[in-house]
């Protein structure tokens, strides 16, 4: 059985990624959560179990997989229903999912996610509001071609899930989105998996920022 290494539920967006990947599709593993140090680098902690000292990391027996996408990848060849069946939809998943792993950086720096956050910003700046028209176009683009309620069709998928983050972000910010953007992030976060790892969160110690 897989053994995925997660950090705090309120807070470690990368760990809700393959998190609520491997739960929504039902595939097994064994959760280990190992808390962030309050105002101390973790590093070190982290590094017992990740080569790199960061998180997520995937165990399967004797193989480490330590990032996010590559343990989307590495999960997919066991269940090919991490991305989409079709080709085209497939391509784009990677594509959207590999441009959320790398971009949106005003986003992540001034969204942070947490669970307990709940008020909308006081100014939108120039650089979050091109991220979230980025956002809204990217997400349309695959709902009109693969006909939704997903990013890339009809099932659940790891491109879904790879925004899973942003959807908490858009409800504790109060981040303004389009209609059909707007109905994505209220049909993700009624998941029970989502529901779940939310509630989690609010349970753990506070963590200063």
């Amino acid at each position: 059985m897989y053994k995925l290494w997660i950090a705090n539920k309120n807070y470690s967006s990368w760990s809700l990624r393959p998190w609520v990947l491997l739960k929504v599709l039902q595939i097994p593993f064994e959760e280990n959560l190992c808390l962030f140090e309050n105002g101390k680098s973790s590093h070190e902690k982290f590094s017992r179990f990740s080569p790199t000292g960061l998180v997520p990391c995937l165990i399967d027996e004797n193989q480490t997989i330590w990032d996010s996408l590559a343990i989307c990848e590495y999960v997919a060849e066991d269940y090919p229903q991490v991305w989409p069946k079709e080709r085209k939809a497939r391509a784009w998943a990677r594509s959207a999912s590999a441009e959320m792993h790398s971009g949106f950086s005003a986003l992540r720096q001034q969204c942070p996610m947490d669970g307990t956050h709940n008020s909308p910003l006081n100014n939108i700046s120039i650089e979050l509001q091109t991220d979230l028209n980025r956002l809204q176009k990217l997400w349309q683009d695959g709902l009109n071609q693969f006909g939704g309620p997903w990013l890339a069709g009809s099932e659940f998928t790891a491109v879904d899930a790879f925004f899973a983050p942003v959807a908490f972000r858009i409800r504790s910010y109060h981040l303004p989105v389009n209609p059909a953007a707007k109905q994505w992030v209220d049909r993700i976060l009624v998941l029970p998996a989502m529901k779940e790892w939310h509630e989690a969160g609010l349970q753990e110690p506070y963590i200063e920022h």
